[in-house]
């Protein structure tokens, strides 16, 4: 391919998208790739019986939400189940898939977005407004609540607790904390100890297993060479081609709010001369974006280090080693 063709494939380092408070609002649905999230979709594990178990809980959570008890006059009556259903489990059990299929089998108004999301919503918003947006829900689901981010962790628990005052219901799934019991992968007492005055309304379903992404099968593909990627995304239309420093220099310019939008129409995302990642802003950013890609289901292809090699040993093994860790799984998952 030519320098001239080159110039033809668009590239997300020259993208800077702007996203209004309303698009954010009007967002806050299950992404792309779980669209058809349905408790019979699910695929239980024979040898964990938690996740049939888990199915049932959620399923029996959401007939409660289509035949709540009558209203007060002024105010919306208490449940008389648990306010709230917490998801307990490892990356790559399912929880995502289930929160999905709890929010598609729950009456609206309802919201479901992820942890960063909501936060990014209060930043838009403010407090006081993003209550309001949100107060009028039956449900609202956060997905993989950040149990690593002091601050952010005292926001979205305060979000949780003037909803939960206005009667609705909340369902979550976590980000757990490494060193925590089955090495991060379950994090009850953590999340609800964050929560705090909420933690009496939940109720925690555990759902243990391996990563479903990776049962059986081979890490991450060998990379392509330059010129392999240069290829097809020149033969493939919604393709974009970025070299991988650019990119992550751009992406320190665009809030990680706006990181759906600058992928708003790609198809498939090449990127020439992926190297480790070592500075961990540049890696939670790019954690970020990984995430948008998969909701998306867009594909990956790429020149460089293997990608299960893209975050070194001393991010993995520091505070933020299950974001890294999904991120992969989720990676390797679209660069096949």
């Amino acid at each position: 391919m030519t320098a001239a063709e080159l110039r033809d494939v668009d590239r997300l380092s020259d993208r800077a998208p702007r996203v209004s408070p309303e698009r954010l609002v009007a967002e806050l649905v299950p992404p792309p790739h779980f669209a058809e999230a349905r408790f019979e979709t699910y695929v239980p594990d024979p040898a964990q019986p938690t996740q049939a178990a888990a199915v049932a809980a959620l399923s029996g959570f959401a007939a409660e939400l289509s035949s709540p008890p009558k209203k007060g006059l002024f105010r919306r009556a208490a449940p008389t189940g648990p306010g709230g259903v917490y998801l307990d489990g490892g990356f790559g059990v399912g929880k995502t898939h289930l929160l999905a299929s709890l929010w598609f089998a729950a009456p609206g108004p309802k919201a479901f977005g992820t942890f960063v999301e909501f936060t990014n919503l209060v930043g838009a918003l403010g407090f006081a407004r993003t209550v309001d947006a949100l107060g009028q829900h039956r449900l609202v689901c956060i997905d993989e609540f950040e149990l690593d981010d002091p601050g952010d962790t005292v926001l979205v628990s305060s979000l949780l607790s003037r909803l939960s005052e206005r009667g609705v219901r909340l369902a979550a799934t976590s980000n757990t904390l490494p060193g925590a019991l089955g090495e991060g992968r379950f994090a009850t007492q953590d999340f609800l100890r964050e929560i705090q005055g909420l933690s009496e309304r939940f109720a925690s379903v555990r759902i243990d297993g391996e990563d479903y992404r990776h049962r059986g099968l081979p890490l991450a593909p060998q990379p392509l060479s330059d010129d392999e990627v240069r290829a097809a995304a020149g033969a493939r239309d919604g393709a974009t081609l970025d070299e991988f420093a650019v990119l992550l220099a751009h992406l320190a310019s665009v809030h990680p709010s706006r990181y759906g939008a600058l992928l708003d129409g790609v198809a498939a995302v090449h990127l020439l001369g992926v190297t480790p990642v070592a500075d961990q802003n540049a890696a939670l950013r790019l954690v970020v974006l990984a995430d948008r890609m998969y909701d998306r289901d867009i594909v990956v292809r790429a020149s460089g280090v293997p990608l299960d090699q893209l975050f070194p040993d001393e991010l993995l093994r520091g505070g933020y080693r299950k974001k890294y860790l999904r991120a992969l799984s989720r990676l390797t998952a679209l660069a096949r």
